[in-house]
């Protein structure tokens, strides 16, 4: 559950910030009557993320036997690879968010084009759904169905509530340091959705070599009491993890602590000027 709720509560906020940029600018310049095509390119957003996370589901659920541990892994490795490249894109991005937007708002008002407010605020909010659909279906595989959506809704909620904050209020959150510390948490998710993977591809027979558990940990915390499963949940904890397992885990943070230090003395490095 806490899995569901920190990816949705970081990508809807991701999603409550650009609406809240979009609005403000929109209210800021006096067009105020071109906010309803900005709300019905959200709502599209939201209506297609849905549909595609309930399309996921529904495939996963039809599946069985060793096309369903395919599924599920290759689902958990590709969440592995846009989760590892949101953070990245995010601590690049971050910077030049507000201009970005505002700039593409000001191009789309100007010229008329208010179908292209739509799409403005359709592709931006999309592009977060695709994650969450991504997402929690490989946190479903990894956790039950019930404890996800109820962790997501209350992500989604708080999401929501923060974005409506910051917007209609005072409130300031600093949103840089918010990225981060959801990173790091996201950072352990991602290693535990990589061996969670890699154990379903041993299960298929995709991977057979160091299929070997190396250690039983179930005496101690088995998985399916409440610490263990919130373990797994978060964390990717397995009692009985094969030696390919652990090696993708701490693999993971290796290459991506080392990748990390790289891009940050990258971005030092860098003017800050906004793209075009």
């Amino acid at each position: 559950m806490l899995a569901a709720l920190l990816i949705t509560l970081r990508e809807g906020l991701e999603a409550a910030l650009i609406v809240g940029i979009v609005m403000g600018y929109l209210k800021k310049t006096g067009y105020l009557d071109r906010r309803r095509y900005a709300w019905l390119g959200v709502l599209a957003a939201l209506t297609a993320s849905a549909g595609l996370a309930f399309g996921l589901q529904q495939v996963g659920v039809e599946l069985e036997g060793r096309l369903e541990q395919i599924f599920e892994g290759t689902t958990m490795l590709l969440a592995v690879m846009v989760l590892t490249w949101m953070i990245f894109w995010m601590r690049y991005q971050a910077r030049f968010l507000k201009a970005g937007l505002e700039r593409n708002v000001r191009q789309a008002t100007a010229s008329g084009q208010n179908w292209g407010l739509f799409g403005l605020a359709f592709v931006a909010v999309f592009r977060e759904g695709v994650e969450t659909a991504l997402f929690l279906s490989a946190a479903t595989f990894a956790s039950t169905g019930r404890a996800t959506l109820i962790g997501a809704m209350i992500g989604l909620a708080a999401a929501a509530l923060i974005g409506w904050l910051t917007y209609a209020s005072s409130v300031r959150l600093n949103v840089r340091r918010f990225f981060d510390v959801t990173s790091v948490l996201l950072i352990l998710f991602a290693a535990g959705l990589l061996a969670h993977g890699v154990h379903e591809f041993q299960e298929a027979g995709l991977l057979p070599l160091l299929a070997t558990p190396l250690w039983d940990t179930g005496p101690i915390l088995n998985e399916d009491s409440f610490m263990g499963a919130l373990m797994k949940s978060l964390f990717g904890y397995n009692s009985t993890p094969t030696l390919l397992e652990v090696i993708a885990y701490f693999g993971y943070y290796v290459v991506i602590l080392s990748a990390i230090r790289w891009w940050v003395g990258r971005l030092a490095a860098r003017p800050a000027a906004i793209p075009t």
